[in-house]
């Protein structure tokens, strides 16, 4: 507690690590080692920064009172509050503005935030790990790190972060990774993963894993840099998170033709990055391992020495989403023992699929299993405008922003185009509907996630993650505009695209965007639209169908730099023995069931036999959104697989600690909470089973890579 009330005494202050430092947490705002010798004269290794660091590491420390690691001052109250942290020069937003609008806006987007969900009552910065309203604002006193991992090109520039509590014990060390969902920034998973990892006094290790927010406004030139600041590409150089490989010359002629468009790191780097999303996480864990000996290496001159090697800590990689998914693809590269253990939910992961495998629901084989996201999501984004009219999908949740009165026309456009294009049958609109449903279920989708095809398509979930991962597999430049695709401002009114906005969504791109738009005001665009380029939306009366099957024909055809680019993904499901935990709600419709959680439980039986220490919990009633139950008619049909996950890691934790057997495999069946749409009954434990020690019936078995799951 002296320790700790030392330590909140200390004064915020950037820093760049230089030569010396004191151990002690206590004196934290100093920063040792920038490299050195094998050892210092004392006859111990000194703590060398990993060859894959790139230029200086920088260091912030944090009060636990004016500003903090986990809510960035904001506390429990100011993230629950709808509006957003001020900033006091809007075209010119301060390194530490933009990192609080950065925590606020990553930490609301992963989880239920609602007045009658779970936040403030089974998590949140008051939760304790007991599940326990005990710690008021929740707000954690300690430092950060924060540096890029490259190949000394400057062009990868993967951002590391990490975190280490005040509260964290060296004698009992522990890090838990939070590699980013989706393609968001370096706090991309800080509510998913980073909070629960803190709570337990651990350090937290984030990673971006070269996917991040970076953003490249082509008609300005600007780029984002590693904390969120602007400048111009030419003058950043290879210190941009990322800027767009295009001369002087190319670039100005696409200016001209194509006004007001912006490149994406995941999209338009043109080096596949999800192919590293393993090794950017095993790298984000030893620049932890660093740090950890930097703050508590035994001193004996200058650097600090050597306190933790590999495997002397305990290591949980967890994450959810893509995130997941990396942190998965981390384990099964891990052959040097960084990770003790694996909790990860919804993980988007791309199987080499044994031939023993197969997923069979209630006795019956599914429609289809282990395919690769370029193959689902395209299909989806050509099927779901149409299958949202099947009376199957009625009364869904809708999060459009389509003007009312073009809603439906849309979705009958796009049936009556996928009827004469031979991709659905049926006379009808709504014959053509419930044809593409069936053929989604045929696909491997649930009929648990009827109801959310239709905001998965209107929220723009799909089209944008096909037409970035398009990009990213085809390692298409931003002036390629793939299948007439691009990102670029629009007008609200009629979706035109090429408008100068009103304000400049840079400033603030690293505080709200997502890393794959529409974000921050930068909209997906069909260049080919039926009056010029336009909101994809709107385009077009089918929602700009022929771009989306030409996506869609990428994969279906067998382009070459597609398929060798989804191969260069796979993984093999080999865990390595590590005990390991996936979470993963039954209705996902952004990541099918199908098509990860349950062929990786087939497939990691099939590599690890009966070493293998991995468990799956199916949450009925779960979905991919936790952030969405607050719209109004998820809060009557879902429940958040966020508990689960919280649960998971600890379940993960006493095994670790205390050797409790993990639980096996299992559906756990929740109960929606029901009621008035948009008012919903308060979540309660009754809507929430545990995961049960002996599932009984519930379980879930895998017999010679064969995964049965119960209806």
């Amino acid at each position: 507690m002296k320790r700790l009330a030392r330590f909140s005494r200390l004064q915020k202050r950037p820093q760049t690590v230089a030569l010396g430092a004191l151990a002690l947490l206590a004196a934290a705002a100093l920063t040792a080692c920038h490299g050195g010798d094998d050892d210092n004269g004392g006859g111990q290794p000194t703590n060398t920064l990993p060859s894959f660091i790139s230029g200086s590491v920088n260091t912030q420390t944090y009060d636990g009172v004016s500003d903090d690691l986990l809510t960035a001052g904001l506390g429990k109250t100011g993230l629950a509050s709808a509006t957003a942290p001020t900033i006091a020069k809007p075209a010119a937003p301060t390194a530490a503005e933009l990192r609080r609008l950065a925590i606020y806006s990553n930490y609301r987007a992963l989880v239920d935030m609602s007045s009658n969900g779970g936040y403030g009552r089974f998590w949140g910065p008051n939760i304790d790990v007991n599940g326990n309203d005990s710690l008021g604002e929740g707000k954690i006193a300690g430092k950060e790190y924060i540096a890029y991992a490259d190949d000394g090109s400057g062009t990868q520039n993967v951002s590391l972060l990490v975190q280490i509590p005040a509260s964290f014990n060296p004698d009992q060390p522990c890090i838990v990774t939070a590699t980013s969902s989706g393609s968001r920034g370096i706090y991309g998973a800080i509510s998913a993963a980073g909070e629960w990892g803190l709570k337990r006094g651990c350090a937290v290790a984030y990673t971006d894993k070269g996917s991040g927010n970076g953003a490249h406004e082509l008609s300005t030139n600007l780029v984002t840099m590693i904390d969120g600041t602007l400048s111009n590409a030419d003058l950043a150089g290879t210190k941009a998170i990322f800027k767009a490989n295009v001369s002087a010359s190319a670039l100005s002629t696409f200016n001209s033709t194509f006004p007001n468009r912006y490149a994406y790191k995941h999209a338009h780097s043109q080096q596949n990055p999800e192919k590293d999303w393993g090794k950017n996480t095993l790298q984000a864990i030893q620049f932890a391992y660093w740090a950890l000996n930097d703050m508590f290496g035994p001193v004996s001159g200058s650097p600090h020495q050597v306190r933790y090697n590999k495997g002397n800590i305990t290591t949980i990689a967890a994450s959810v989403s893509n995130g997941g998914g990396a942190s998965l693809a981390a384990a099964e590269q891990d052959t040097d023992g960084w990770i003790t253990a694996v909790v990860v939910g919804e993980p988007q992961i791309n199987l080499n699929l044994p031939s023993q495998v197969s997923v069979r629901q209630g006795g019956v084989t599914v429609g289809s299993f282990g395919r690769p996201l370029a193959d689902y999501m395209t299909l989806a984004n050509l099927l779901q405008p149409c299958a949202a009219l099947a009376p199957a999908a009625a009364g869904a949740p809708y999060l459009t922003t389509l003007l009312p009165a073009t809603t439906n026309a849309i979705r009958t456009a796009r049936c009556a185009t996928l009827a004469a294009n031979g991709l659905v049958s049926g006379g009808t609109t709504v014959d053509q509907a419930t044809d593409a449903l069936n053929r989604l279920h045929q696909a491997g989708y649930e009929t648990d996630s009827d109801t959310l095809h239709a905001p998965m398509w209107d929220s723009q979930a799909v089209p944008a993650v096909a037409v970035t991962y398009a990009d990213a597999y085809m390692k298409a430049s931003v002036l390629d505009n793939l299948c007439n695709f691009s990102f670029g401002t629009t007008n609200a009114a009629t979706g035109a695209a090429g408008v100068t906005p009103l304000v400049s969504p840079m400033p603030t791109i690293f505080g709200n965007g997502n890393g794959v738009p529409p974000t921050n005001g930068i909209n997906l665009v069909y260049n080919a639209g039926t009056t010029g380029a336009a909101d994809h939306r709107l385009a077009t009366p089918d929602a700009s169908y022929a771009g989306a099957a030409c996506l869609r024909a990428l994969w279906a055809n067998g382009n070459p730099t597609m398929v060798d680019s989804v191969n260069a993904i796979r993984v093999n499901a080999n865990l390595r023995g590590k005990p390991a935990i996936i979470v993963q709600g039954r209705a996902d419709a952004l990541v099918p069931i199908n098509h990860a959680s349950r062929p990786y439980l087939g497939a990691n039986r099939v590599a690890e036999g009966s070493n293998s220490q991995l468990s799956l919990y199916e949450i009925t009633n779960g979905q991919h959104f936790d952030a969405f139950l607050s719209v109004a008619g998820f809060d009557t049909r879902f429940i958040p697989v966020h508990y689960y996950n919280i649960q998971a890691l600890n379940l993960m934790w006493n095994h670790l600690k205390n050797n409790a057997p993990l639980p096996p495999s299992q559906v756990v069946r929740t109960v929606a909470r029901g009621g008035t749409a948009g008012s919903a009954p308060a979540l309660t434990t009754s809507n929430l089973p545990p995961i049960a020690t002996d599932p009984g019936a519930n379980a879930i078995t895998v017999a010679g890579g064969i995964v049965s799951v119960p209806n």
